[in-house]
């Protein structure tokens, strides 16, 4: 399917599988005319090179929007993904599963074996699974699938063929348990000397299968030893910084938690309901009565999910967890004993293309004294959500209405008003801030018109909006509210080489931000280009003007009046050779340039920022 769309290839392969009652087995035989040309490459697991690869799909519900990947290079190396609505791609979801490769005068082969326990089905007497095989050859840079793979056409897994006559799989016994234990030796100066306080935790992850299609998930003070480091990042921004989950406990299964709220912002990506870095958080109050040697995140005392898919198409995400009470110099409370909650529900109907959902969370938060001034002793959220596709599955609505509510003391809502994410204190809005209120209420809309297939024509148009009162960040993630953003993208994609060109794609893009009462606070327009040429190597091109009319930074001035944002232009381009070669390189140049408006707006409530 790539480059040339149902080309005849040259590399035969050749795919057989069989089963018994606890194991999938997949043989893959890869012909190569030249196997001392096959590119096979070590590295990390899941970490993708340019080497050969095979990739197995399977979606075992037949479901045509849920599934799996296994995928493995002639050295080895693994990877594999969980994938939802139909073309997400999970890379954190790590199953156990074998595999075993060699190359040899004949091209390379693959035998894989995976475990019927690491893969979710529906409880019946005969099963058909979705399946699909790629092959990929680096040096050619051709991809191989079978069924043929339509890359004009909306979706992935929706595009998988059958694999049948699977029959008498019994329900498998999934138990998993990871326990650990972390001693601690600290050297810390007590007056003219030092001393060595020791400490130790311990803990486990438990997994365990309801049914063949349930999974409950546990974990008891999760080991943070076991992460990988956040990056360090300088953030002179108004608005939170966003760090990906890497806690195994909460990166399975997570793609049934998924509620998106907002896709409006670059560095985030999109956010939603639930963000499961908020369980086991840094203590909120470290900063009013903590100490060096207060705790840099929360224990988490325990907590569980189920997640899974029921017979007729209702995947279902039920999570709880509690955390334990911290606490800093004089045995202040840092961080109080805290319940979270969180359901989600999501019915496939019409073969895949239409789903309908709900989530449903909750935090409660055991307040004392001395934290009921500074933290909400309650918030709920809710939302509904539609996904459509329609015209031979070529365009999607997707639909998606959400409310909040928060409740504390009157010192605490004033808090929330005026945090960075409402800023009711701003002068020159309409905004009422009401020191008196015990609770915020607020509300948020999307809406999603796109379309992915047919013909070389793509394009999204976006609105949404969120309420002045709108708060999700007791447990998701919300970089501010009184907001409602315009966006659209319109492309021409070209996938079908020629002489001029391998694959060319040309985006165009525009982006309007305003306030609820209608204070314009970004407005952008953006084209990019990206051509492959018949060489391999790519040229891009790029160039983004924002700010262009009067526009405002209302969260600048930290609660301030809003600001007067400068226009500028920018443009880039660049190239990249063959990456098909053991040596590629790449070079990207640009210019950016602004302009400052020295004057404030005639009414003086608005200034620019020279």
């Amino acid at each position: 399917y790539e480059p040339t769309k149902g080309a005849e290839t040259r590399f035969k392969t050749e795919v057989r599988v069989t089963y018994d009652d606890k194991y999938l087995y997949i043989l893959g035989r890869m012909y190569d005319p030249a196997p001392d040309s096959i590119v096979s490459l070590l590295s990390r697991r899941d970490v993708r090179t340019q080497s050969e690869q095979l990739k197995i799909m399977i979606d075992s519900y037949h479901d045509r929007r849920t599934g799996y990947e296994f995928c493995v290079n002639p050295a080895g190396v693994k990877r594999d993904f969980y994938v939802y609505d139909d073309n997400n791609e999970d890379p954190t979801w790590d199953a156990v599963w074998d595999v075993a490769t060699r190359i040899d005068s004949l091209g390379w082969v693959a035998e894989f074996r995976i475990p019927f326990s690491q893969i979710r089905f529906n409880n019946k007497d005969e099963h058909t699974f979705g399946f699909m095989v790629v092959r990929d050859v680096a040096r050619t840079s051709a991809r191989i699938s079978w069924p043929l793979y339509d890359r004009d056409k909306q979706g992935y897994f929706s595009q998988l063929g059958d694999l049948g006559g699977i029959q008498g799989l019994s329900n498998p016994r999934r138990l998993e348990v990871m326990p650990y234990v972390v001693t601690k030796n600290e050297t810390r100066p007590s007056g003219s000397s030092f001393n060595h306080p020791q400490s130790m935790a311990a803990g486990a992850d438990l997994k365990f299968g309801l049914s063949s299609n349930l999974t409950v998930n546990a974990t008891i003070n999760p080991d943070f030893g076991q992460v990988e480091a956040d990056p360090s990042v300088l953030n002179l921004s108004a608005f939170e910084q966003f760090f990906e989950e890497r806690r195994p406990f909460f990166l399975e299964g997570s793609g049934i938690f998924s509620f998106k709220t907002n896709c409006g912002d670059i560095d985030t990506g999109c956010t939603g309901l639930f963000y499961s870095r908020r369980i086991g958080r840094s203590p909120q109050l470290s900063g009013v009565y903590g100490d060096q040697s207060s705790a840099t995140n929360t224990t988490i005392l325990g907590a569980a999910k189920v997640t899974g898919r029921l017979g007729k198409g209702l995947s279902v995400g039920i999570l709880d967890a509690v955390t334990q009470r911290e606490v800093g110099a004089l045995d202040q409370t840092i961080e109080p004993t805290t319940n979270y909650s969180v359901v989600r529900l999501q019915q496939a109907l019409n073969d895949g293309q239409t789903d309908i959902g709900g989530m449903l969370t909750g935090v409660n938060r055991s307040l004392d004294a001395n934290t009921d001034p500074f933290l909400r002793r309650q918030a709920y959220t809710g939302g509904l959500d539609l996904r459509h596709r329609f015209l031979d599955k070529r365009y999607e609505l997707a639909v998606n209405l959400s409310g909040s509510t928060v409740s504390g003391t009157a010192a605490a809502i004033a808090r929330t008003q005026m945090d960075g994410v409402h800023r009711y204190q701003r002068p020159d809005d309409d905004i009422e801030f009401d020191p008196t209120r015990t609770r915020l209420n607020g509300d948020a809309e999307r809406v999603t018109l796109s379309k992915f297939g047919g013909g070389f024509t793509r394009f999204q148009s976006v609105y949404q909006r969120f309420s002045p009162g709108f708060e999700t960040n007791d447990v998701g993630f919300q970089p501010r509210a009184d907001e409602q953003m315009f966006r659209n993208w319109f492309a021409l994609q070209f996938n079908k080489p020629t002489k001029a060109f391998t694959r060319a794609f040309f985006n165009f893009n525009t982006m309007q931000k305003w306030t609820t009462e209608g204070l314009p606070t970004t407005i952008g327009l953006n084209t990019n280009w990206h051509v492959q040429f018949p060489n391999w190597m790519w040229g891009h091109f790029g160039w983004n003007t924002s700010e262009f009319t009067r526009t405002f930074a209302d969260r600048d001035a930290r609660g301030g009046p809003a600001i007067r944002r400068s226009p500028n232009t920018e443009y880039w381009t660049g190239i990249e050779t063959d990456s098909r070669k053991a040596w590629s390189a790449n070079t990207f140049a640009g210019f950016w340039g602004a302009e400052d408006v020295q004057l404030a707006d005639s009414d003086g409530s608005r200034w620019m920022l020279a």
